[in-house]
């Protein structure tokens, strides 16, 4: 049940990095609303994981699933450019998370 809370935390993460985007600075509401209650719930989601997960793949997992998501949401849609070296990047990053899943026990 943990990965399913720390899963779904980094989905939240997500959502409220788009938000942070769509507040243009915290000067439009429901974004800002939307931001701080995603934020909210993506903090409390990745502590309940941490009760059994260990912290550094937690943390990490939560962190890469927030950052490939908005990578993937700012090429979908807000048309940020897409290169082949930020999909490397990107990509490493994937490899880093499957990488830290699979040592964890």
């Amino acid at each position: 049940m943990s990965w399913l809370y720390l899963l779904t935390a980094g989905a939240l993460e997500i959502v409220w990095a788009y938000s942070m985007k769509q507040s243009e600075g915290f000067s439009r509401l429901l974004p800002t609303l939307i931001m701080l209650i995603t934020m909210a719930g993506s903090f409390w989601l990745l502590a309940i994981a941490m009760r059994t997960i260990p912290l550094g793949t937690a943390y990490i997992i939560w962190t890469g699933i927030g950052a490939v998501g908005a990578f993937i949401v700012g090429i979908t849609l807000l048309a940020e450019p897409v290169n082949p070296m930020r999909i490397v990047a990107a990509a490493l990053i994937v490899s880093g998370l499957v990488l830290m899943k699979a040592s964890s026990s």
